[in-house]
This record gives C-alpha cells, sequence and structure tokens, in this order.
C-alpha cells in the first residue's frame, strides 16, 4: 500500500543522548513501520560535520539501518539519488538553513528530497532540519541576529519557527514577522515534535511534559498565536 507524505519537524534539543535514541527520534522510526528501518543522515546545514555524524551513528546503530550522505565535496548524483530514494527515513541536521538550502539546489538535492517525500519515505530533522521544508521560516542563517528566510523547499506552506520556548528572541521576531505580513505558520518549543502527513497537520508530540507547539498567524489584522495540544510520549 502507497504511504502518504510525511514529515515531522522538532523545535530544537531533544533528550537523545550518547547512544541512546530520544522518543522524538523512536517516535520518527516507527513511522516507517519497519522494525529495522533504513535511516539516512544529511548533515548538510552542518558542513557535513564529522562529529555530528558519529553522533548519529552511535544513536542510531542497532536500533535502525543508518547511513550518511556529504554533499560537500564532489558527489556523484548517479550513486547517492537511488540511494537516498531506497531509504525508510531521512534525518537533516541542525545548521545553517540558507547554506544548506544553497548546496541543495546546486545538486538536485531539493527536487530528489521531493521525490522522496511524495514515495512515502519519512522526512525529519530538528532547528534546521525542521525549517528546511516550509516555504518560509525565522533563521540565525545570515547573522548573529534573526532574519526571515523566504525561499524554504516549500513542501509545507506557509513559515515556521523553531526553538520558540528556547532563544528569547524567536517567538518575538515571528511574531512581529508575521503580524508584518510574513506568512503565517507553526512554531514549535524545543523537545516538541510536529508531524504532518501531506500538508495537513496530524499531531503535535512531545517528549517534556509542558512543551509543544503553536500555530501563529494574522487573522483580520490581529496576531493569534494558538497553542496547539500535545501528546507526551512515554
Amino acid at each position: 500500500m502507497a504511504l502518504p507524505p510525511r514529515i515531522v519537524g522538532f523545535g530544537g534539543r531533544s533528550l537523545a543522548t550518547a547512544g541512546i535514541l530520544s522518543r522524538l527520534d523512536e517516535y520518527v522510526l516507527e513511522l516507517s513501520g519497519r522494525e529495522r528501518p533504513r535511516v539516512l543522515y544529511l548533515p548538510t546545514p552542518a558542513a557535513d560535520a564529522d562529529a555530528l555524524i558519529v553522533g548519529f551513528y552511535e544513536r542510531f546503530t542497532g536500533r535502525a539501518e543508518p547511513s550518511h550522505l556529504k554533499l560537500f565535496g564532489a558527489p556523484d548524483a548517479s550513486s547517492w539519488r537511488p540511494r537516498l530514494l531506497q531509504q525508510d527515513v531521512i534525518f537533516v541536521s541542525g545548521g545553517n538553513t540558507a547554506n544548506a538550502l544553497a548546496v541543495w539546489r546546486a545538486h538536485g538535492m531539493d527536487a530528489a528530497l521531493r521525490e522522496a517525500w511524495e514515495s512515502g519515505i519519512v522526512l525529519s530533522g530538528g532547528s534546521a532540519g525542521m525549517i528546511c521544508w516550509f516555504e518560509c521560516s525565522v533563521t540565525d542563517s545570515f547573522g548573529p541576529g534573526l532574519a526571515p528566510l523566504r525561499d524554504g523547499l516549500g513542501f509545507l506552506p506557509g513559515s515556521a519557527c523553531p526553538h520558540y520556548d528556547g532563544e528569547e528572541r524567536r517567538r518575538p521576531m515571528y511574531q512581529q514577522l508575521v503580524a508584518s505580513g510574513f506568512p503565517g505558520g507553526f512554531a514549535a518549543d524545543d523537545f516538541a515534535g510536529i508531524h504532518f502527513e501531506g500538508t495537513t497537520l496530524k499531531e503535535v508530540v512531545t517528549e517534556v511534559a509542558g512543551r509543544g507547539a503553536y500555530r501563529v498567524e494574522l487573522i483580520d489584522g490581529e496576531l493569534r498565536e494558538t497553542r496547539i495540544p500535545a501528546r507526551l510520549l512515554s
């Protein structure tokens, strides 16, 4: 049976530790429907940092069939593209969203990720790995401050903001942008995940009680922030 397109974006930090998956990680793996899912790590936003890749293997080895894909250097699309489309889950790292988008577009990864999404491969990630899937977002990709990013992959409509409760400038900046005409969208706290099936919100989950997600939008000239009920993962 064909699987629907699915994206699970994490607002930021999780309870994952060395060699141990977080409950959010487990949630994503369970969506694959496989006992040992094939999981690909895409650390482009972190400039393919080896330390993050090592940490990924430490967490997922034993629970899944992990692999990774580096795009810095001279990647061969004739070899990586088929491998990408054989996965059950693709995790995107945190880091610089704008840089990742530029690299992906230079190598055709943007089109490959859309093909993966449409084929039912679960797409996931935190921070940059959350906001890259939307049309727009709030990012620190351009310097020490926060700024709007308006050219995301656009798999999900509207905008997104991570670290909503974890960085003091995120919430006021996102609200200010939306109040000024920036597309409305979703904000996620650290330790919370937003699950979309197609382009429809399916549920919000969290591994820490009290954390969650919000719908932020401008309605009749009034900014509205609506908290979305979150299911606590056990």
